[in-house]
């Protein structure tokens, strides 16, 4: 298919690619592949692939590579060509530039040096992972990926422990068994994990369970591709009403009753209205 070429202006358009199946791309993206004066890429093959999949041809037009590695002088290259008039696409490897991706630091020098710059989105493991995932996705935490080393590991989850969202991560085929142990160990062999392979791809696979069965149905298998692992929202446990009252009778020894109803609510996560009317209920009792 031939892509029409369309006017565009000035500035560095952060581009959405597929993360599996070619033909997730959106038409916006095509288009402004085609038109764009310059196309900068994490990986320049794979871009050319896409195009090339999508009948675009970069023809005599620059291409240039951008990936985490690049120095100021890349970004420094593409602002001028922005400045000089120029449009310049931008891609990563697969998904959305920023999520995860390289691109973060060029587009924070746009917006530094007052260069215009625009989004054209699309597809992202992490949406794509929650829509098939069967955990709520009302509210999610993206955590991208965790540190390799076990201790830091593990205190990057005790952190995620209590979020009140669903926790989306990415992570290593090689480190995965590692992470569910260590999911195991600070939240429970209980929590419900989702464990999301090769999205959008032919090999797509969904496994879900606790911590402790998808650690024990990976003992024996190696998983390969692109993972995305969804940890069930923390656990909100109420504070019960006799602790709160005890906190409540010991805060009240040092403070007036307002500051010791707003300290205790801040402390256990209730409503200060409600904490407020039980420390009135022990002033009247005593």
């Amino acid at each position: 298919m031939n892509h029409k070429v369309i006017p565009l202006s000035a500035g560095l358009y952060l581009c959405a690619v597929p993360i599996g199946n070619a033909r997730d791309v959106t038409l916006r993206t095509l288009d402004i592949l085609a038109s764009a004066d310059v196309i900068a890429a994490e990986d320049t093959r794979t871009a050319r692939k896409l195009m090339e999949i999508h009948g675009i041809s970069i023809g005599d037009r620059k291409m240039v590579a951008y990936h985490d590695h690049s120095g100021e002088g890349v970004r420094s290259r593409l602002m001028g060509l922005v400045r000089d008039g120029k449009s310049v696409a931008y891609v990563s490897e697969a998904g959305t530039p920023l999520v995860a991706d390289p691109g973060y630091k060029l587009a924070a020098d746009m917006r530094e040096a007052d260069l215009p710059l625009t989004a054209a989105p699309g597809a992202s493991a992490v949406l794509a992972a929650l829509t098939v995932s069967g955990l709520p996705s009302d509210a999610f935490h993206f955590a991208g990926f965790l540190p390799n080393a076990t201790g830091a590991r593990c205190k990057g989850l005790e952190g995620l422990r209590s979020i009140d969202a669903t926790v989306v991560l990415y992570e290593s085929p090689k480190r995965i068994r590692a992470l569910l142990t260590d999911i195991t160990a600070t939240m429970g062999p209980d929590k419900q994990v989702v464990i999301c392979r090769e999205l959008t791809k032919k090999f797509e696979e969904v496994l879900r369970g606790t911590a402790q069965q998808l650690s024990d149905e990976l003992e024996d298998r190696t998983l390969k591709g692109e993972i995305v692992v969804l940890i069930a929202r923390g656990d909100q446990t109420e504070t019960p009403e006799v602790d709160v009252k005890a906190a409540l009778t010991q805060a009240m020894q040092t403070m007036r009753m307002k500051d010791a109803a707003t300290a205790v609510a801040g402390a256990t996560g209730l409503p200060r209205r409600d904490v407020y009317q039980m420390a009135l209920s022990l002033k009247d009792d005593k």
